[in-house]
């Protein structure tokens, strides 16, 4: 993935919340999409959200807060660790103080960062991020069969046996819900499909 295709994004969305573009908190922010031990949390991640979040423009009316909260939700990546949506939050709070935020943009944004913890249902825009970030779960059978070998490319310090129990352990608990996503628009695109790539990857 190429950060370049990226950049343009990450400007316009700065200008729409009104505050100057931090160029010093790019290349970071690059750096650590790109770190050794992510599979599937890069920037290839970042720009499918983002194709999603243009593709739902017409519902979403565009606010520049989705945008911002999918390019922090995952800055913060260790396998290992419980905290990264905290400290990703807490790191998207810094780079806003720095551009001039007065505090109203993070009460805003870091709860839709925290909210990707446990994805629970939730409304308004939160909902449109979380379904943004679920939707590789529709994506089709050949992408999420890439999907899940990344997952487990991540998640390789863990024995197979243990893995494979907790993975299907994830995915029975979005399977079990009566709705997948929590807005129409993307549960007439994806829910389906979503529920088909679960059933195959969980197996009898």
């Amino acid at each position: 993935m190429d950060p370049e295709a990226l950049e343009p994004v990450w400007k316009r969305t700065w200008k729409q919340l009104g505050l100057p573009v931090p160029p010093e908190e790019w290349p970071g922010l690059v750096v650590r999409y790109q770190e050794p031990w992510r599979a599937y949390h890069t920037l290839r991640h970042i720009e499918e959200c983002m194709e999603w979040a243009l593709a739902a423009e017409p519902e979403t009316g565009d606010p520049p807060e989705i945008r911002l909260a999918l390019f922090f939700h995952d800055v913060v990546y260790e396998p290992r660790a419980s905290d990264n949506e905290e400290r990703s939050a807490d790191l998207a709070r810094l780079v806003l103080a720095r551009a001039g935020d007065d505090g109203s943009l993070a009460a805003a944004n870091c709860p839709m960062i925290l909210a990707t913890k446990s994805h629970a249902p939730e409304s308004g825009m939160t909902a449109y991020l979380l379904d943004i970030d679920l939707a590789i779960l529709g994506s089709t059978p050949e992408r999420f069969a890439e999907y899940e070998r990344q997952i487990r490319s991540e998640y390789r310090h863990v024995p197979g046996p243990f893995f494979r129990l907790a993975r299907r352990r994830v995915l029975s608990g979005f399977l079990g819900r009566s709705s997948i996503f929590s807005t129409p628009f993307f549960r007439e695109r994806l829910e389906g499909r979503a529920r088909e790539n679960l059933r195959r990857a969980i197996g009898p």
